[in-house]
């Protein structure tokens, strides 16, 4: 696609990778986070809406990687994919990552925020046709390549007072689609609204013994 060069998806496509690598390799912490939502997606200006009909039905799953924990609150990267299907308009798969924030209250309920960039590839959900030598034919659809930035609002409640254990939450992901008709919409904006749960799975790892204190 020419309105994005090669070496930007790939300066992308390695932003993706690195963020969570470089969480990983300071990480000492417990057993892997993994989270998983179901989602509706509508073409809307974000903050205007918050549950829309009808159903644009998609699913994600992702992982965690901690940068920082304290007490009540955290730091931490994310990896995920994801797959939307928005009837008469696109279904699309997605790979990306966050940075996010996450402070967490004494009787369980959170509230954080994640940042974020994924590669979005689309592809028609109807057959399109060109006019062609007199006639129409039906055209092939190859997808087409998108660059996918979001903001994600998120409010969840652990199920204890353990950060190990599982959580349900509700995130509110604003993002945007580019580009989408260049010359005519260049950026599309959507709102998500994904429903899920994360738990942490396997043994938490012993880390290093502490340097007694002189």
């Amino acid at each position: 696609m020419k309105w994005i060069t090669g070496s930007a998806w790939t300066a992308l496509f390695n932003l993706a990778l690195a963020v969570p690598c470089w969480a990983q390799q300071g990480s000492t912490h417990t057993g892997r986070a993994w989270t998983a939502s179901l989602i509706n997606e509508s073409t809307a200006i974000p903050y205007t809406r918050f549950f829309t009909t009808p159903v644009h039905p998609g699913v994600q799953v992702g992982t965690e990687f901690p940068l920082r924990q304290g007490r009540l609150s955290r730091f931490y990267a994310t990896a995920h994919a994801g797959y939307v299907y928005h009837n008469y308009l696109f279904q699309g798969v997605y790979l990306g990552s966050d940075l996010a924030y996450e402070h967490r209250l004494d009787n369980g309920f959170c509230f954080g925020a994640l940042l974020g960039a994924s590669y979005l590839h689309t592809f028609a959900t109807t057959v399109e046709w060109r006019f062609e030598n007199g006639h129409y034919v039906q055209k092939g659809d190859t997808g087409n390549a998108r660059v996918m930035p979001s903001l994600t609002l998120e409010t969840g409640y652990y199920l204890g007072h353990d950060p190990q254990r599982p959580k349900l939450f509700v995130r509110y992901q604003s993002w945007a689609e580019y580009p989408y008709s260049p010359g005519f919409i260049p950026v599309l904006t959507h709102i998500s609204l994904h429903i899920g749960a994360r738990v942490v799975l396997g043994r938490a790892k012993a880390g290093p013994e502490p340097t007694p204190a002189p």
